[in-house]
């Protein structure tokens, strides 16, 4: 069983489910889904008591207002039909389920450690394929399920609205519908997924994930990525922080893995991460406890170090798989940070790809970041105790210091 002490804090654990007043249940949810859809087959993953745990967790814990209880209905009703659409069209094509996933890349560590930047320069090597944002969201745009406004454009459309609804979002995080996507984007099918934690509070959610373990989230994001591809092999290159959280799930269904470790100061990691946290959270919320918010991403990410630590430690994976890059590296010399990457793991990195990248560095020098100033006190931590607390983490990945205190 997983070691969950550290999303526990003071709140114990789960409490049993006491519905919130009337709130939808899974079965409810498939229902609809099925209604909706014509289809009747979700696939092999059991899916009733994460999302009900999910559902409770929104009703009774993240405060949601008008547009969070519209908006998580939405999301967890196309969650389903993706499902649906997907095992329909396994049925049509049994060779699916055949295809390789062959030594795919993942980029993880640190959020805000320039793992976006990285993820979108080694997208633009041709050899390789990224999931792109509106494939997360709507990977079957032609199917009869899956409606009207499941293409890019549909998608970013949605992107922009809520772009608009949260106009800083484009400086702390850009993105559109046709950059690289986030893993937990796909992990999120199979309602076991840190990609609901982000978004809203949803603590006895969290913790029963603790409990319960990524693994069936894994198997999914594999089945997941045999569809995308297509019947010719493909080098996937994949990227999400949050996946140190889950790497026993991910050496389980990806043993031949190649990581990439990002590496920066958490110190200019931690308030970044609790903005970032706070921003996301806001439209679907009636409150927002910053407080909360910064003692939720202290406890995660002291145990995310931790974690980074004891896998290097005991080489859970052996080294010719595991490449590392620090912040300051890769912001200096983009060009030689990935081509230390490919040097790592034999890959060949080619004048045309080279090109490419020099291009995309050109055309974006800064990943397309604005320039934000995040303040300690906002979020209730103190740069002097969380220099202390993630010190063991900067010593042994021999991680510079950018924040330095007056």
């Amino acid at each position: 069983m997983a070691d969950t002490r550290w999303i526990e804090g003071e709140e114990g654990l789960s409490p049993p489910l006491r519905w919130p007043g009337r709130v939808t249940s899974a079965a409810e949810l498939m229902a609809i889904a099925r209604r909706q859809t014509g289809l009747d087959d979700f696939g092999p993953v059991a899916l009733e008591e994460a999302l009900d745990r999910l559902q409770y967790a929104y009703h009774a814990e993240a405060r949601l207002n008008l547009f969070g209880r519209l908006a998580t209905r939405w999301d967890n009703l196309r969650l389903l039909k993706n499902l649906l659409i997907l095992r329909d069209r396994e049925r049509a094509d049994a060779a699916i389920l055949n295809r390789p996933i062959t030594a795919p890349i993942f980029v993880l560590g640190m959020p805000r450690s320039g793992t976006t930047f990285l993820h979108g320069l080694l997208a633009e090597d041709p050899e390789s394929q990224v999931l792109r944002c509106w494939q997360a969201i709507h990977p079957y745009p032609d199917h009869p399920a899956a409606g009207r406004g499941a293409g890019p454009d549909s998608v970013q459309r949605q992107f922009s609205f809520f772009n608009w609804l949260t106009p800083e979002l484009r400086s702390l995080h850009p993105f559109n519908a046709r950059t690289p996507q986030e893993c937990t984007e796909l992990t999120g099918h199979s309602f076991q997924s840190l990609r609901f934690d982000t978004t809203y509070d949803v603590p006895s959610y969290r913790r029963w994930l603790g409990q319960k373990g990524h693994l069936e989230a894994y198997r999914l994001h594999r089945r997941f990525l045999q569809h995308l591809q297509g019947p010719t092999p493909a080098r996937w290159v994949l990227k999400s922080p949050d996946h140190v959280f889950a790497m026993e799930a991910l050496r389980t269904v990806y043993p031949d893995a190649r990581l990439v470790f990002a590496h920066r100061d958490p110190l200019k990691v931690l308030p970044s991460v609790a903005r970032l946290t706070q921003v996301l959270r806001q439209p679907f919320s009636r409150k927002v406890d910053p407080l909360a918010v910064g003692r939720q991403i202290v406890r995660d990410w002291a145990y995310g170090a931790e974690r980074m630590i004891e896998a290097h430690v005991q080489q859970i994976w052996p080294a010719s798989q595991v490449h590392h890059v620090r912040y300051k590296a890769l912001t200096s010399d983009p060009v030689a940070a990935v081509a230390g990457i490919y040097e790592h793991f034999g890959l060949e990195l080619t004048e045309a790809y080279r090109a490419r990248l020099t291009a995309a560095i050109s055309r974006n020098p800064d990943g397309g970041y604005g320039r934000n100033v995040y303040r300690f006190e906002d979020f209730g931590l103190s740069p002097e105790e969380e220099r202390e607390r993630y010190r063991s983490y900067m010593t042994h990945f021999d991680v510079e210091p950018e924040y330095f205190e007056a």
